[in-house]
């Protein structure tokens, strides 16, 4: 043992932050969290044991349906409609077009800044019901419509707001193009497959792994969204739950009403559903990602 941290005391020094961040940042606050939720917890006092009482509650909880829904019905939508535009958009910048490079910064930017406060401050303002969108409608002499306090369009504007940040994406189907040997193409050409022949019998089925990848992101990565619906709604969820994501009941539990014990509980049943659906995805990879050997 002690041949072997001679050997490799560098490669642990350099390590050593990172054992201290995952230590300390993600292992014990987790099992702190998983502790809490089997307690009655409001941050000022000691917590006490319930047991499953707080499992028990949510499952009797109206609200936690509603953000159940919504929750739904922003990833069902969503992760299908941003990887197809990421896709698309892909395929057009890998057909060599002039300042690639441009292009290609440019659709990323939205990635990088569509989680923040001010883009999701800015989104409101364009949703708004004097804002940019209806300014632009009222020129052709069409009514505008308060798209963010009305029920049954408030979400489909979180939904745009996703869909706007293909950047991340799109980057990695670009790459994944690249790989795509030309000679197939050539070959295909040869035998007389059209353009739209080519992509679903050749670019589709090559780009299988990196569709189930980008999958797998975008999937976690709309289960967890939270700042645009947060903003967006000014932290209520409303007008009528309708954008009360999963994440931010969770934050209201925890940190308006002070229901740590159950927060908690809710956040390892959000974790239980993203290994379930993640793992319902893997079970189906078999069927339909392609590798090249």
């Amino acid at each position: 043992m002690k041949s072997a941290w001679k050997r490799n005391w560098v490669g642990f020094f350099f390590l050593g932050p990172w054992l201290i961040g995952l230590i300390g940042f993600t292992t014990i606050p987790m099992l702190t969290s998983l502790y809490f939720s089997f307690t009655k917890y409001d941050m000022f006092t000691p917590p006490n044991w319930a047991g499953l009482a707080n499992y028990i509650e949510i499952f009797h909880d109206p609200k936690f349906y509603s953000s159940v829904k919504v929750t739904a019905i922003y990833v069902l939508l969503s992760v299908p409609l941003q990887l197809i535009f990421a896709l698309l958009v892909a395929v057009l910048l890998n057909r060599g077009i002039r300042a690639v490079r441009l292009y290609r910064a440019a659709y990323y930017v939205p990635s990088l800044f569509g989680g923040s406060v001010a883009v999701a401050l800015l989104w409101r303002q364009v949703f708004d019901s004097e804002g940019l969108l209806n300014s632009v409608l009222g020129v052709f002499g069409i009514s505008g419509h308060n798209w963010i306090s009305t029920p049954s369009t408030s979400i489909y504007t979180l939904i745009i707001l996703a869909i706007w940040q293909f950047g991340a994406p799109m980057v990695i189907f670009l790459a994944g193009l690249k790989q795509i040997p030309v000679d197939l193409y050539e070959a295909a050409r040869i035998d007389g497959a059209n353009k739209f022949q080519q992509f679903f019998k050749i670019t589709l089925p090559m780009l299988t792994p990196i569709i189930f990848f980008n999958l797998i992101m975008e999937i976690i990565h709309a289960f967890q969204a939270f700042t645009p619906a947060y903003i967006v709604s000014g932290g209520t969820g409303g007008p009528l739950d309708s954008t009360l994501f999963y994440t931010l009941y969770l934050y209201q539990k925890g940190f308006t009403e002070f229901h740590m014990g159950y927060a908690s509980a809710l956040a390892w049943l959000l974790l239980v559903t993203i290994a379930i659906v993640t793992g319902l995805v893997f079970a189906s990879s078999k069927k339909w990602v392609f590798y090249q050997e």
